[in-house]
């Protein structure tokens, strides 16, 4: 299975959003709380191009997307293969 990381902060609604997919989808991933801590957010935004709105999703250190974007893949039928799930 691919490593999966959510770039977070607190109080997020998008960041509750993506993670209750990937939760309902039975991915282990790692949460990297960047709320207080803006080299972390430099950090994850040089991994996104250049995104600095959270949450921020990677498989493997592959930029997948935001919210909007897993959804959409979601519903393309392309998540699962980026998740390592097929």
């Amino acid at each position: 299975m691919k490593k999966i990381k959510i770039y977070t902060t607190s109080h997020c609604p998008f960041c509750l959003k993506a993670k209750s997919l990937l939760i309902r989808k039975k991915v282990k991933f790692s949460e990297i709380d960047i709320s207080n801590d803006e080299a972390l957010r430099e950090k994850m935004s040089a991994m996104a191009n250049g995104a600095r709105s959270v949450p921020q999703i990677f498989s493997d250190d592959v930029y997948i997307g935001d919210c909007d974007k897993i959804y959409k893949l979601d519903q393309e039928k392309k998540l699962d293969k980026l998740l390592g799930l097929e």
